[in-house]
């Protein structure tokens, strides 16, 4: 993902900011859907046109932000327009470059996993299901690991994702899943854009009960926020005191 000829998000936001390129989108597959598109314009929103989660969570960031998987930044220059203290983290470079053209002063360009950082976070804003980054249901140990090193104490973890069961409901409302396989919400993506094709990467969509019992199990609180129109939610994790789990 961080090399220059793969990075098909960081590349189309160059063209869309520095060129002006609006006739031309990301294409996407993935492999429990039909092929789709990711128009431009919607990586470069504003807070009036995010969806009502995303406003919600970044009402409720407080002291030192980090906004892991910013894009293009939106989220962050919101927060930083307010007055915040908020640190941008992508893992694109040329993602990271379009971050840092659109103003914002505290960008890095780091794979979340390997961040190291002196000040800890109070608010980790895990946002357009950013929560998707561990992969695969293994992958929550070392994220909630890497979690607890960059939280201040009360700190917490603001996050959306959703629910994917709504693709393997049939007509009776029966539930078409192989109980034997991979969780339903693990998705593997590839992404391209002009030339540029990217690398397979895998993704994670995840319920609230199963995002609920990883928390758990991790030593995390799960506080359900609010649902939105669509199989999605906006939830706090925060970590549990010493001794309650």
């Amino acid at each position: 993902m961080k090399d220059s000829q793969y990075d098909v998000m960081g590349q189309a936001g160059l063209d869309y900011l520095l060129n002006g390129q609006r006739d031309k989108d990301i294409k996407v597959w993935c492999d429990i859907a039909e092929d789709d598109t990711l128009p431009l314009h919607h990586l470069f929103r504003g807070y009036q046109e995010m969806p009502r989660l995303e406003q919600m969570a970044l009402e409720l960031s407080r002291g030192r932000v980090l906004d892991v998987g910013a894009g293009m930044g939106g989220h962050s220059l919101y927060l930083q327009d307010k007055g915040m203290d908020v640190t941008a983290l992508e893992i694109s470079p040329k993602c990271s470059e379009v971050i840092s053209r659109r103003g914002l002063r505290q960008v890095i360009n780091c794979d979340f996993f390997k961040l190291s950082v002196e000040l800890g976070f109070d608010t980790i804003l895990l946002l357009m299901n950013g929560i998707g980054i561990v992969g695969t249901i293994d992958g929550f140990t070392p994220f909630f690991n890497k979690c607890r090193d960059l939280l201040n104490p009360g700190g917490e973890i603001l996050l959306d994702s959703s629910d994917l069961r709504y693709l393997y409901i049939d007509e009776d409302g029966a539930m078409l899943i192989n109980l034997n396989d991979r969780y339903y919400g693990e998705v593997e993506y590839r992404m391209s854009y002009g030339d540029i094709k990217g690398r397979n990467f895998k993704w994670l969509f995840i319920d609230e009960e199963l995002m609920a019992y990883y928390a758990d199990i991790n030593g995390f609180k799960f506080e359900k926020i609010a649902d939105g129109p669509h199989y999605d939610y906006l939830a706090r994790l925060t970590i549990k005191e010493e001794g309650s789990y």
